[in-house]
């Protein structure tokens, strides 16, 4: 499978500096501003589509690590561009402990420079930001159906607490 086709980033993404804030609407109906999460660590994790196997398989293994990540203060964000509603059955049937966030619209794949243009949906791709709103590591997958391991993304999370 070739590599996909992204859009540039509308705003500046990079290792070291702020990163775009943004509000989406979540599973729960109540949006969610990244800003708001300013004093804790957060985990943007932009995947393609909801329902598809690597999708279930990622954002699984990230509810059964869930406390993992809570122990480090750091708050999970799945973002795709599926609606709400979608979004909704897919954390229902699997019992995700987090809410999900919808980017129906786009924009913030867009600025975050992950939106694959050909599909009009997002690639696979990870932010790490520490409190203060820093970007502190990232990763975009070059193949949408690759995801890393809790263990890499938990190895990321002890790198930033250190």
């Amino acid at each position: 499978m070739p590599a996909p086709t992204l859009a540039p980033a509308t705003e500046t993404v990079a290792v070291g500096q702020p990163v775009p804030d943004f509000t989406l609407k979540t599973t729960s109906g109540t949006p969610v501003t990244l800003s708001s999460l300013r004093g804790q660590n957060v985990l943007l994790a932009f995947f393609p589509l909801a329902f598809t196997s690597t999708c279930t398989a990622e954002l699984c293994d990230m509810r059964d690590d869930y406390d993992l990540f809570a122990q480090y203060n750091v708050a999970i964000l799945p973002i795709s561009v599926d609606a709400v509603p979608s979004l909704r059955e897919f954390k229902r049937q699997h019992e995700m402990k987090t809410e999900l966030l919808s980017d129906f619209k786009r924009d913030v794949s867009r600025s975050y420079g992950v939106l694959m243009e050909d599909a009009f949906m997002s690639t696979r791709a990870y932010f790490l930001i520490d409190a203060e709103g820093i970007l502190r590591w990232m990763h975009v997958e070059e193949n949408p159906g690759q995801k890393r391991s809790t263990e890499e993304l938990l190895a990321q999370v002890l790198a930033l607490a250190a």
